[in-house]
């Protein structure tokens, strides 16, 4: 039996390493560690309510709005208030435009060059300035590195790379295409961020989400340029993303097979009214092959193998965050969330499968058709290259539907409502952040947060093992994978990658014995 390490795993959000246990070729176990300590809840505490959502986003660099949407929520529960319709609306564009700027980041930025050859560039022959300007760095790099191979530290993010016989697509123009493509997202990223910045008032950290609402009042001159920059993000979803998908999921088949898992949760998301009752991508938990209706009551924290010495199996509302880094047999700086005693694995597949087994009607016309390319039916994309579909699919309807809510809209009406802070109460924000279920839980005594809770996506799907012993969705999607070489186990990478793990969530502060410096504060 070999001991494989990916150290670290993820591109740019934060610090994800996997220790796996191959025997004969195929992963037998697996961990998921989480290398950081966040420590958010700590610095929350004794402070105004109202500055929990600006101070939360600064938890995520990648995904800013699902936290201060899911903060702002939380205060809504908290104050007892509903925004207004225009907020509602408005909070949902915001967070669907974010949510399609993570989509599109994750298949071209993170996870593509896990499947497309960089090298084909070197073939390009068009007038493209970032084509050209890739292929001329390519072109350096692989003489650098084949030349002085021991002084290579660096070309990211194109290198290094994972070296092995059959690991990328082999047709040359597919390869060159989604290269472009790459290019292109970068572009189009930059749109969904205007989009963002139109109603948020700025990006990546949008100051326009309140208790209540939102503070920018939509004019007929926003939701036109609103609209122009969804149309071009739009076209890109409809004619480039998704058929690169679907090019992939051509040429790798058999992840179709691998990174399986069955149990999904979805908080639901996009509301259609104030009450949060009714969403766009409904609410519930798929387990067993049977859809049950969601409990927020039914949400613990175990941490018998994270480095805390918090109490285990606390409702969040209730949930502690003292740190343990000695901790005897604890792996990880990640918490191990439970819904009803089980792991849940979260994100857009899991939003598809609970909509389409919900009879969501445009979810089902859309997973049908991309299925319908493979001959597969649902549970096949119950996997890897299900959760790279689920992703593109959802950006399609969501770009559909942002057009509806922005002619719903009422241009010139208030975005929110009035507050006033309570001298002690509780609340409650869950919502889906691009990868998944995210909460957020506040207590206010004297009218400052007494505890403040944010229990995020990966800390769901890449939890450690829970009190009793049973894996996280990634540790147990890891079992069975093939490892073809050891030094290269860039199958294992692919698992992981397609749940889009972003430990910048789950984890922050450096863990180590080294003093940095002594510092005094007047």
């Amino acid at each position: 039996m070999a001991k494989v390490y990916i150290d670290p795993l993820t591109r740019i959000e934060g610090h994800l390493s996997i220790e796996m246990d191959v025997q004969n070729g195929v992963v037998v176990d697996a961990k998921c560690r989480g290398d950081m300590f966040r420590g958010y809840e700590t610095i929350l505490q004794g402070r105004n309510p109202v500055d929990a959502n600006q101070i939360v986003m600064r938890i995520c660099g990648v995904c800013p709005v699902s936290h201060g949407e899911a903060s702002s929520m939380c205060l809504d529960d908290a104050f007892n208030i509903k925004p207004t319709k225009n907020g509602r609306i408005l909070r949902n564009m915001i967070l669907g435009s974010n949510t399609l700027q993570s989509h599109i980041l994750h298949f071209y930025h993170l996870a593509a060059l896990d499947f497309v050859d960089i090298t084909a560039v070197l073939q390009y022959k068009g007038s493209d300035d970032g084509m050209v300007r890739i292929r001329d760095w390519v072109k350096n790099e692989i003489q650098v590195k084949k030349g002085r191979p021991d002084e290579i530290t660096a070309g990211g993010p194109f290198l290094p790379r994972y070296e092995g016989k059959d690991f990328y697509i082999k047709d040359t123009a597919t390869n060159i295409d989604a290269i472009a493509g790459y290019v292109k997202a970068l572009d189009i990223r930059q749109k969904t961020h205007q989009m963002v910045a139109l109603f948020g008032g700025r990006a990546p950290h949008p100051i326009a989400l309140v208790p209540g609402g939102v503070t920018t009042i939509p004019t007929r001159d926003k939701i036109k340029q609103f609209k122009k920059l969804l149309k071009e993000t739009n076209k890109f979803v409809s004619e480039t993303y998704i058929p690169h998908v679907v090019a992939v999921a051509k040429t790798f088949p058999e992840y179709f097979k691998l990174g399986r898992y069955e149990r999904f949760m979805s908080f639901g998301v996009y509301g259609k009214d104030e009450d949060r009752k009714n969403f766009t991508f409904e609410q519930g938990i798929f387990d067993g092959g049977k859809l049950e209706k969601f409990d927020s009551s039914m949400i613990r924290e175990q941490v018998k193998y994270a480095r805390y010495k918090s109490g285990s199996n606390l409702h969040p509302l209730k949930g502690e965050t003292i740190a343990d880094p000695e901790k005897s047999g604890a792996y990880t700086w990640v918490k191990a969330p439970r819904y009803d005693d089980r792991p849940m694995e979260v994100g857009a597949l899991a939003r598809m499968v609970i909509a389409y087994q919900s009879g969501n009607e445009q979810v089902k016309k859309e997973l049908d058709g991309v299925l319908k390319i493979f001959n597969s039916e649902v549970p096949a994309a119950f996997s890897t290259l299900g959760r790279h579909a689920a992703r593109a699919i959802e950006s399609k309807i969501i770009g559909e539907e942002m057009i509806k809510w922005a002619e719903d809209l009422d241009a010139g009406e208030s975005p929110r409502n009035s507050y006033t802070i309570p001298d002690n109460g509780e609340g409650e924000g869950l919502i889906e952040a691009p990868r998944g279920a995210l909460g957020h839980w506040i207590v206010i005594k004297n009218r400052v947060i007494e505890n403040y809770q944010a229990v995020v996506p990966t800390t769901w799907f890449c939890s450690p093992k829970d009190d009793k012993g049973g894996r996280g969705p990634v540790e147990q999607a890891l079992i069975g994978t093939p490892i073809s070489d050891n030094m290269n186990p860039i199958e294992a990478a692919r698992v992981v990658r397609s749940f889009d793990p972003c430990l910048a969530c789950a984890i922050h502060v450096v863990e180590g014995d080294k003093e940095i410096g002594k510092f005094r504060v007047c």
